[in-house]
C-alpha cells in the first residue's frame, strides 16, 4: 500500500470514514523520499528498537519497521487503530499503544516492549502545538541513544541555534545540555496533506551520556536558564534580579556574572551553556553564603 499516494490516502481515509483533525495538528506526509530519508538519516538497524510518536496512517512507521528490529508507536486518536490495522498488518515487528505522549509513563513502556534492547531510539512526527513539551519527555526518560524528531522549521532553528543568535531561546541550552542536535532535512509544506502553512525540518538530538558541563545542580542551571529569558527585553542583570529576588541582592548578582566574566548589561541570549554553567555555579556559591 502506497501510503504517500494521495489518491491511496483519500480512499484509505474515506473507507474509515477518517477527516482530519485541526485541534490535533494532523498533516500526513505524501512525499515518498522524506519517510524513507528520516528512518535511513536516523540510523535505524536490525539491533534498534524505535518508539515512534503519532504514527498517523503509518507512513514513517512502514519504513522504521522495514529497518528496526521492533517499533511500539504511541498514538492519541482514537480513530486510528482500525486504519492502522490495514496499513501495517504486514509487519509483525509493529505494536500500537494508544495514548498521549506527555501522559503515558515512557520508562515502563520501553522496560516491557524493548527488554534487552542494544540501542533504542525515539521517532516523531510531531504536532506543533506540542513540540517542546513531547521532547522534553523524550529527553527526560533517560530511555534513548537518540531522538529524531519533525517539527516546525522555525522550531527547530531555535533548537540548533548559535548563543547570540535571534533564534536563541530557553529551550536551546535545555536542549545543548542534554544532547548534540542538528538538523538533518528540510522538508517542505508541499509534502503533507493538508498542507500546513509552514516548512518544516527534521531534527536528530544524539544525546550525551554526561552532559557537557559539569554544574553543582541541574535543577539551578534550569532555573538560571528559564530566568535569563523570562523577560527578552532586559538585561541578564534585570532578569536574574527578578528571578532571585529574595535570595540574592542585584550587587551579589553581579558580582557573580562579573567573576564568570559577564558584563552587567549582557542579556541572557549571549551566554552558551558553558557561561551558564560557570553562572549557575557562582550563584550556587552566593546563594550558599
Amino acid at each position: 500500500m502506497d501510503l504517500c499516494n494521495i489518491n491511496v490516502i483519500k480512499v484509505l481515509l474515506a473507507k474509515h470514514g477518517f477527516s482530519f483533525s485541526k485541534g490535533l495538528g494532523q498533516n500526513f506526509l505524501c512525499e515518498a523520499s522524506v519517510p524513507y530519508d528520516i528512518a535511513e538519516l536516523a540510523g535505524i538497524d536490525e539491533e534498534t528498537c524505535v518508539l515512534e510518536v503519532g504514527p498517523g496512517i503509518g507512513t514513517l512507521t512502514q519504513e522504521l519497521c522495514k529497518r528496526a528490529k521492533k517499533v511500539v508507536s504511541i498514538e492519541l486518536d482514537k480513530r486510528l487503530p482500525a486504519l492502522l490495522a490495514d496499513t501495517m498488518g504486514e509487519f509483525d515487528n509493529f505494536t500500537l499503544v494508544p495514548g498521549d505522549i506527555l501522559k503515558v509513563d515512557i520508562p515502563a513502556i520501553v522496560e516491557e516492549h524493548f527488554p534487552n534492547a542494544k540501542r533504542i531510539i525515539a521517532c516523531a512526527n510531531l504536532p506543533y502545538y506540542i513540540t517542546s513539551p513531547a521532547i522534553a519527555a523524550l529527553i527526560d526518560s533517560k530511555c534513548f541513544d537518540s531522538v529524531t524528531v519533525m517539527v516546525q522549521k522555525e522550531v527547530a532553528d531555535r533548537i540548533c541555534a548559535e548563543a547570540g543568535s535571534a533564534e536563541y531561546g530557553a529551550f536551546t541550552p535545555y536542549i545543548a545540555y542534554n544532547a548534540q542536535a542538528r538538523v538533518i532535512l528540510d522538508v517542505g509544506r508541499e509534502c503533507f496533506i493538508p498542507s500546513p502553512k509552514v516548512d518544516s525540518a527534521v531534527v536528530r538530538m544524539d544525546l550525551y551520556k554526561e552532559p557537557p558541563v559539569q554544574v553543582c545542580s541541574e535543577k539551578l542551571f534550569f532555573r538560571v536558564v528559564k530566568a535569563a529569558f523570562a523577560q527578552r527585553r532586559k538585561t541578564l542583570l534585570n532578569c536574574l534580579g527578578t528571578g532571585f529576588g529574595g535570595q540574592l541582592t542585584k550587587d551579589q548578582l553581579k558580582a557573580c556574572m562579573e567573576f564568570c566574566g559577564i558584563s552587567p548589561s549582557a542579556r541572557g541570549e549571549t551566554l552558551d551553556i558553558e557561561r551558564f554553567a560557570a553562572l549557575t555555579n557562582a550563584i550556587a556559591e552566593a546563594m550558599e553564603g
